[in-house]
Order: structure tokens, then C-alpha cells, then sequence
């Protein structure tokens, strides 16, 4: 099997970044169910999508059926994903 179709067999990690936010601990244990934690995004704002914890794209959310999913806009600026 050559390199290149190894890389192909490689699994990653996926994980979408909706948003941040900074609070204080004591205001995190105190929350329940119901509990609303407020990010620093705006509903027109494009998400991060990260592989193995590393930004690689942005995207924006996107309904198909019954299920959630991420289209991708653009490659990711990792200076820009950092500096957030």
C-alpha cells in the first residue's frame, strides 16, 4: 500500500467551534438545566471547523431533513482562529 493511500484510512476529529465565552467559575457550577451561556457570535458569524483540534475551514450552519450540517465557506486563517 503506498503512503498516499494510507493517508486515506486516517481518521480525524471533527468538531464545529459555535462560539466563546469567558466566565467566572463560580458562575459555571451554579449552572442547571435551562442555564443560558451567552457567545461571542453573531447568528450571520461563519463557524470554525477544526480537524484534531486544529482549525482547517469555515463554514456555516445548514439544515438537511431532520439533521444539522456545516457547509464549508472558506479555508481557515489560523491567525485569525487564534487571535479569537
Amino acid at each position: 500500500m503506498s503512503e498516499r493511500s494510507q493517508v486515506h484510512h486516517v481518521d480525524i476529529e471533527l468538531a464545529v467551534v459555535l462560539g466563546r465565552c469567558q466566565m467566572p467559575m463560580q458562575q459555571l457550577l451554579r449552572m442547571g438545566r435551562g442555564a443560558v451561556i451567552p457567545l461571542d457570535t453573531k447568528e450571520s458569524d461563519q463557524l470554525w471547523i477544526l480537524a484534531n483540534g486544529h482549525p482547517v475551514a469555515r463554514g456555516e450552519i445548514t439544515i438537511q431533513g431532520d439533521r444539522l450540517c456545516i457547509t464549508v465557506t472558506e479555508a481557515a486563517d489560523v491567525h485569525e482562529f487564534n487571535a479569537a
